[in-house]
């Protein structure tokens, strides 16, 4: 079967079924209608982070090499909708963007352009990213416990470029396009006040399968988080998050106009800690 025919199928399966719960829970949504504005400020640090452009290319380390060893701000914004008690839409927007200097120790060959050792460059990682997820609460009648599970689908927002500081030599790779995940949250309510949540949106898929290309790409997400929460007072509430954020892809695309080969290998493991405020209309 191919594989566009594959992913309507379930992607209408999907649909009718999201279709199916809204109907069923029409008559609670003039009863219950929340939404809650989230924003988080923090800093994320580099675990490991590396990347390559062409099969000839460097196997760059960011960390060791590439001046990922430093902390950077990041923030974080969402809009949670509540429908009613059961099904949720969360709307959400990740900048990501990781920029340094640095004198290069070897040779960086990227999409077979060299920069020689002692060559200074800049070194740009944005990777800004969209996401719509729908949630459906499996714990309807638990005052206490929460769980969750459903989907999302992120927009990603790539630019990663290296420039010599004289400006002489200069490669960017830029690309935009559709990641599905599966998502799933959980909440405890530890007494009126203080509450604990868990929360991550995941998958690790052959990228080829799912956009119809014959060349093999592998890739996968993961952000999970753990957060503490406390209830200031109504409707404000605000919480500590510990988060990592993870994911990559390897493989050759199939609609390179050069330069280079168009193979690509990156894969990034970061970590923020982050404070968050949430204000909640009812």
């Amino acid at each position: 079967m191919n594989k566009f025919v594959v992913i309507i199928v379930l992607l209408s399966i999907y649909s009718s079924a999201f279709s199916q719960a809204m109907k069923s829970d029409v008559q609670d949504t003039s009863k219950t209608v929340n939404v809650r504005a989230v924003a988080e400020i923090g800093f994320l640090g580099v675990l490991s982070h590396k990347i390559q452009f062409s099969n000839s290319g460097t196997d760059f380390d960011y960390r060791e090499e590439g001046g990922q060893d430093v902390l950077f701000p990041v923030n974080r914004l969402s809009i949670e909708l509540d429908l009613n008690d059961r099904n949720t839409l969360v709307f959400l927007y990740q900048p990501l963007r990781l920029e340094s200097q640095v004198l290069l120790e070897n040779d960086l060959i990227v999409d077979d352009l060299t920069f020689p050792a002692s060559t200074s460059v800049n070194v740009l990682y944005n990777f800004p990213f969209y996401r719509v997820s729908y949630l459906r609460e499996l714990l309807r009648d638990s005052e206490k416990y929460g769980l969750a599970i459903g989907g999302t689908l992120q927009i990603r927002n790539a630019t990663i470029s290296f420039e010599s500081a004289d400006g002489t030599r200069f490669r960017t790779n830029r690309n935009v396009g559709l990641v599905p995940a599966l998502k799933i949250k959980s909440k405890a309510e530890l007494n009126k006040k203080l509450y604990v949540e868990l929360e991550a949106d995941g998958i690790y898929a052959p990228v080829s399968y799912l956009n119809g290309s014959d060349n093999e790409v592998v890739g996968a997400i993961l952000d999970a988080s753990f957060r503490t929460g406390m209830k200031i007072n109504t409707p404000f509430s605000a919480f500590l998050n510990l988060r990592y954020l993870g994911g990559g892809a390897v493989g050759t695309s199939d609609n390179n106009k050069g330069p280079g080969d168009g193979y690509v290998k990156n894969w990034l493991n970061f970590t923020t800690v982050s404070l968050g405020f949430i204000y909640e209309w009812r």
